[in-house]
Formats: C-alpha cells, sequence, structure tokens
C-alpha cells in the first residue's frame, strides 16, 4: 500500500507484486473540507484509512514524508493528517516504509527532481493501467506503494 497524505487530500494505493511484476489492486483519496473542524477531519483520514486497510489487508505500506519547503503551516497540517494515516496503519500492523518526495521520484522514475507528470506517466506504465490515475494524490499514492517495493526487497505493498 502507498499514502501520499494530506490535510484536505490523502491519497492512497493498493498494488499487488508477483515476482517483478506489479498490478494496481485499487486506489483513492480521502477528503476533507476545510470547513470541517481539524479533529472530525483527521478522525475522517484515520477511519476511512483504516477501512481501506481492513478491506484489502496490505502487508506494508510506503508513505511520503512531510517536505517544509517554504511553507510551514501546511507542512504542519500535513504532518497531522500522516500521523492520522500511519496510526491506521499501526492498527493494521502493516510494515512501515518511510520515504522523501526525491526518493520515490527515484525510484519510479530514475531521477529525484522528475516532474509530476513523469510520475505520473511511470506509474501508468510500470502498474499497466489505462490511463493515469486520478485524482493525481492517488498516483502520488501508487508512486510511494512502488517505492517500497523497490527498497524493501519486493515484499507485496
Amino acid at each position: 500500500m502507498g499514502i501520499d497524505p494530506g490535510l484536505a487530500h490523502t491519497g492512497w494505493g493498493v498494488i499487488e507484486q508477483r515476482g517483478p511484476r506489479l498490478a494496481c489492486v485499487a486506489y483513492g483519496c480521502v477528503a476533507t473540507p476545510a470547513s470541517q473542524p481539524l479533529a472530525e477531519r483527521l478522525m475522517k483520514i484515520h477511519h476511512q484509512i483504516g477501512a481501506v486497510v481492513e478491506r484489502f489487508r496490505p502487508e506494508c505500506v510506503g508513505i511520503e514524508t512531510v517536505w517544509f519547503g517554504q511553507n510551514v503551516t501546511a507542512a504542519f497540517a500535513t504532518g497531522q493528517a500522516r500521523g492520522a494515516a500511519l496510526v491506521a496503519c499501526a492498527e493494521g500492523g502493516l510494515a512501515v516504509g518511510e520515504y522523501t518526495p526525491r526518493q520515490i521520484k527515484l525510484a519510479v522514475v530514475g531521477e529525484g527532481s522528475a516532474e509530476k507528470e513523469q510520475v505520473q506517466y511511470m506509474v501508468r506504465h510500470l502498474l499497466s493501467l489505462d490511463r493515469i490515475p486520478e485524482p493525481d494524490h492517488a498516483a502520488d499514492a501508487l508512486a510511494a506503494a512502488i517505492c517500497y517495493t523497490t527498497h524493501e526487497n519486493g515484499r507485496f505493498a
């Protein structure tokens, strides 16, 4: 499984690995409105990621680390969403791999400074999908799952 955390949108993706082949099982996005109180938004992320874990029973999860950049407020919000998702994964007993955006891009595209469109293209190609997964948060989550398979000796993601 892979997670692209965000308070407004937390992407998730479940992939399966059989030998060298990867396949997409499912993907989606948890959306929370800014008008909702913070605690309720975090609870929704926790519950919905927990439901994904319960439904698909992944063994492990690759999750993107928080990138601070220039917007510290957004980074804190992302960190809170990340925490809510990680608790849901811990409750499901998943092994966790944490990766920087650069590590994920490097694993999926072969270039740590790849553009978002390049990552989306490669996710589509590596998972043999008919189209690029939407929303982009789901594609990023699938990329995190792919990254886990390259860093953790090819275990299921």
